[in-house]
């Protein structure tokens, strides 16, 4: 019975990877707070860097 054998294979391979991901240690509820205001920051950054631009655009009259 290959179909029974290739069950087992796939469970184990299944316990092994859950097995390595259960070692990975999780993000605290504080650094990911911290990791989330710094992504807030960069893209406010960009969305300010944006908008310079385009005002800066519109009032030399030249666009794309």
């Amino acid at each position: 019975m290959t179909r029974g054998n290739q069950r087992d294979q796939d469970r184990l391979k299944a316990q092994k990877k859950a097995a390595a991901n259960a070692k990975k240690p999780k993000e605290s509820a504080s650094s990911l707070a911290k990791r989330k205001e710094a992504d807030a920051e960069i893209l406010r950054a960009k969305q300010k860097k944006k908008e310079d631009e385009k005002a800066e655009a519109a009032a030399t009259g030249g666009g794309k």
